[in-house]
């Protein structure tokens, strides 16, 4: 059976750490479109990662672009790692730490209990560094030339949150995280650190899970490459 990019095709890939979204998309158009002979084609993704996350990433072409709504209002699980007793104004390492606080209290019991604040349906600021609008301007571009920025919350579900790891020493604190379209993993670092009575930011995030998907169905963008670049396609018909 051949690939038709046009009609619309849907590409499983677990996005490489350090690749934006836009970088998945931007290399797997160019590729499908050498292989048509063509100049433009629609491809989008449904849910965006930022560049110090990796995992599943859903990419989709031409007339399956209309469906990447309904893509990304599927349930997503990740693996998040959170290093406790330090801030950065990102809540993740894409800024230096600002701030540094006590954890000779947090233990794993506490945090525990402190988790089952955030299960259900919760309210969330998002971060400063996101994509949100603020009067016309993306939030992550005022933030970093060091203006305020002003976020209304927003209400999400966690469906479930659960320790993976508590190393007590460093504390470093591993999460699995199943949760609804629109969560900042990153803002809940910063809302677990100070549930702590501590602080927190994000050193590690993978996605696991977006719907149905999980990462053990997807392509390294490599292997999407090869296999767009041998396998049979329809090619576009010549007007």
């Amino acid at each position: 059976m051949a690939f038709d990019f046009i009609a619309g095709e849907t590409l499983w890939i677990d996005k490489p750490l350090e690749w934006t979204s836009f970088d998945v998309v931007k290399r797997l158009r160019s590729v499908i479109q050498h292989r048509l002979h063509i100049r433009k084609l629609k491809v989008g993704h449904a849910g965006t990662l930022d560049p110090l996350a990796t995992g599943v990433m859903i990419v989709v072409t031409g007339r399956s672009t209309k469906l990447i709504e309904q893509l990304q209002a599927g349930v997503k699980e990740y693996v998040a790692t959170l290093q406790l007793g330090a801030t950065t104004p990102s809540f993740d390492l894409e800024t230096e730490i600002d701030a540094y606080f006590p954890t000779d209290h947090i233990t794993g019991e506490m945090i525990e209990q402190v988790l089952t604040r955030f299960r259900g349906r919760i309210e969330q600021v998002p971060p400063a560094f996101s994509a949100c609008k603020v009067d016309g301007h993306r939030a992550y571009t005022m933030a970093r030339k060091g203006r305020d920025v002003e976020l209304k919350p927003k209400e999400l579900v966690i469906d479930e949150i659960e320790i993976v790891d508590f190393c007590q020493q460093e504390m470093s604190l591993t999460l699995r995280i199943v949760c609804s379209k629109g969560t900042y993993i990153r803002a809940l670092a910063r809302d677990i650190g100070e549930a702590l009575s501590s602080g927190a930011h994000l050193t590690a995030l993978r996605r696991t899970r977006v719907g149905d998907i999980s990462i053990d169905d997807c392509l390294s963008v490599d292997r999407a490459v090869e296999i767009i670049r041998n396998a049979d396609v329809v090619m576009p018909e010549i007007e």
